[in-house]
This record gives C-alpha cells, structure tokens and sequence, in this order.
C-alpha cells in the first residue's frame, strides 16, 4: 500500500490515517520524528487494510494451506473452509467425515496468530478426532498456541 504522509505544523498530538485515491494518507504532527512515525504508520495501516479487505472464506482457504504446509508438511485435505455465523460457543468445528471446517466469524476481528491457531486446532482433528494427548501434540507444533489459548480465555471472546 503506498503511503503519503502530510506534516502539520498545528497537529500536535494526534496520528490519523485515511484512504484516498487508493493510496494510505497519513496526517502527522510535523514534530513527530520520522522513526517515532513508522511504528504508527504500521498499526494504522494494519487497522486500516481490516477495513478495506475485510477477511473472507478466500482468506480462510489461504492460511489453512499456508498453516498445512507449515505444521503438517501439506499432508491434510478438507473439501471446505468458511466462517460461520451459526457458532454461538464454538471458536471453530471440524466435521471429519466431510473433511469440512467451519470458523467462527467472531475470530476474523481478532488478531491473525490466534485465529491461526483456531485453524490448527480444527486442522488436527482432520488427524485426531478427539482432544487427547496425540490432539494435542498435533496443535502444539503451532508455537503461539499456549499464547493463543490464553489470549481467547483473557479475552472471554465466546
């Protein structure tokens, strides 16, 4: 995404970014310091791509292959991937006999390591069905998963 940053001399605290044209238009005080801005520039332009590309099934698909291929060397097939709307409780459901995963939508606001870790959750039981210690073993290879667990207990997000 290209950026274009414009200086105010009567900015003085706030950092604010917005989309024109389809390029990120970042307004700055002008006595930010050019390494003090970068760091904004990444969180604003992360909370700004959220809005502009939403997350979809599309992308669901794309980190499921990616995360295959990572923890279990693209070993796994599913016939689909999609958020789900219907998962009051669930973060996520595997049916194994139809090779289908279903996330819940609730996770696509969330940050993008702990829906991964959703993902490689629902992934291992196309291995394992049940949560035992080879379950566990399996989503373990995912190195944010205790993090991850903690993060969706703290937050209380279903």
């Amino acid at each position: 995404m290209e950026v274009l940053i414009k200086r105010s001399a009567r900015r003085k605290k706030t950092i604010q970014a917005r989309m024109v044209g389809g390029k990120m238009e970042v307004l700055a005080p002008a006595s930010i310091s050019d390494a003090a801005l970068q760091g904004h520039i990444e969180k604003l332009r992360c909370r700004l791509e959220k809005r502009v590309y939403p997350k979809d099934d599309d992308h669901l698909h794309e980190r499921a292959r990616t995360l295959n291929n990572r923890y279990f060397q693209g070993s796994l097939l599913w016939n689909s991937i999609r958020y789900s709307a219907n998962q009051e409780r669930r973060r996520g459901s595997c049916n194994c006999a139809a090779r289908t995963i279903l996330i819940s939508n609730k996770l696509a606001s969330l940050p993008q390591w702990v829906e991964d870790y959703v993902i490689v959750h629902e992934l291992a039981h196309l291995l394992e069905p049940n949560h035992g210690k080879r379950f566990k073993a399996l989503v373990h290879r995912y190195p944010l998963a205790e993090r991850a667990i903690g993060f969706l207990i703290a937050t209380e997000t279903m």
